[in-house]
């Protein structure tokens, strides 16, 4: 069938997203993985740049758990128990105990009834929040939210749609205030850390003004919180940022294996009866394959490996590398927001110059990442650099002494 038409207008449009600079470009192709050594972290060689290595400061490996041998080790051993793949969905194939054991881990890690994997965060947000909003409902969401938390939001169809201003307790409870009278339940929904800026929700304010205004509603008054860039990256023992702002287990809470634990899927937590009313109801855990045996059994390691002195250990050094380089920033004189998360994000405001000092960094060994209009909102154009466990002192130093010979 004749596509000129179709395919012309396509082409106008990316011809658009890249005169205005905000097209994403050709992803790197990773080639190489070169193994930390000598007082200096991993680097990596890049397909079209020869024998360059680059220093990797835009990932979501917080704890480098990919590197670690007792991970691999586990999901090697698992492949060759189970084979590398599930096969099919759970409910159709079976499952396998990996999974179970992964599910039952995860809720005990968080201190929870019950756990559940999907295929990643994003699946695990899109299949909780939906199935828990109804024609009777408010939904109710932070400013700031990421893409997956105002996709499940489009997806839904809630009685009342409202958002917050970011991180605004006050707005907030005017939102479920409005929504008392005409709704039956309310779901309000967070992230715990803000995957662009690094800042994190006030979750003891929120746990609270959610609770407050709970009777108003016959179904009660919900709290979801994605914190898949909070749990194993955040909090003294890395359980998020329900441990850092000291708020108590929220309703529900999402996770992630595919950030700091370092292999892939994501999670939900929470009672035993929600968990077993999604895992009828949540469209991409009934319809979408699971993570693989191996995966899982990855995942497993990962949490052994942070429950240790290894991740206690792991966790120190990421809390002084991103001490370093925020503190470096803000000594040469560049904007960054404040906080304690491992997303360090240097605000450039102009998009233009962020893709100049994007390049800058590439050009002198640091991949960095560039955040321009519409993936955060004009005037809030930023690099993101992401400071994992393990980088070292002389990584962040090397970071630093690039940005410092920028002269645009």
């Amino acid at each position: 069938m004749p596509q000129d038409q179709l395919l012309q207008v396509l082409a106008g449009e990316l011809a658009d997203l890249r005169a205005s600079g905000t097209a994403k470009g050709d992803e790197s192709v990773v080639v190489k993985v070169v193994p930390a050594r000598d007082g200096r972290g991993p680097r990596f060689l890049l397909e079209g740049h020869g024998d360059t290595e680059f220093l990797r400061m835009n990932s979501n490996s917080y704890l480098g758990m990919g590197f670690e041998p007792s991970v691999i080790e586990a999901e090697e051993r698992a492949a060759r128990a189970y084979g590398s793949g599930p096969g099919a969905v759970r409910f159709i194939s079976g499952t396998y105990d990996v999974h179970v054991a992964l599910e039952r881990r995860l809720a005990a890690f968080h201190r929870r009834e019950a756990g559940m994997i999907f295929s990643s965060a994003y699946a695990t947000v899109l299949s909780t929040i939906v199935p828990l909003v109804t024609d009777q409902t408010a939904l109710i969401s932070d400013a700031l939210n990421h893409n997956c938390i105002i996709n499940a939001m489009r997806l839904a169809r809630p009685a009342r749609k409202e958002v917050y201003r970011h991180n605004d307790v006050a707005d907030l409870e005017r939102q479920l205030l409005a929504c008392a009278g005409s709704c039956r339940r309310a779901v309000v929904v967070t992230d715990g850390i803000f995957s662009m800026r690094g800042d994190h929700a006030p979750l003891a304010e929120i746990v609270a003004v959610v609770k407050k205004h709970d009777g108003l509603y016959p179904e009660n008054a919900v709290l979801v919180v994605d914190d898949s860039h909070g749990v194993g990256a955040f909090g003294e023992t890395g359980r998020g940022t329900e441990e850092h702002t000291e708020c108590g287990p929220v309703d529900v809470l999402v996770g992630t294996l595919g950030k700091a634990f370092g292999v892939n899927g994501g999670y939900v937590v929470g009672s035993a009866t929600l968990l077993a009313y999604l895992r009828e109801k949540s469209p991409m855990y009934i319809y979408s394959n699971p993570i693989t045996p191996a995966e899982a059994a990855a995942a497993l390691a990962a949490l052994e490996v942070l429950e240790g002195g290894r991740g206690r250990a792991l966790l120190a050094n990421l809390r002084a590398m991103t001490a370093r380089f925020e503190e470096g920033l803000v000594r040469l004189g560049f904007e960054t927001i404040p906080g304690a998360h491992p997303v360090v994000p240097l605000m450039v405001r102009d998009t233009a110059r962020t893709t100049a000092l994007v390049g800058h960094l590439k050009d002198n060994g640091v991949l960095a990442t560039g955040l321009n209009y519409p993936v955060v909102p004009k005037g809030d154009e930023e690099i993101r650099f992401q400071v994992n466990a393990d980088h070292t002192e002389a990584d962040i130093d090397q970071a630093l002494a690039v940005l410092a010979s920028f002269q645009g």
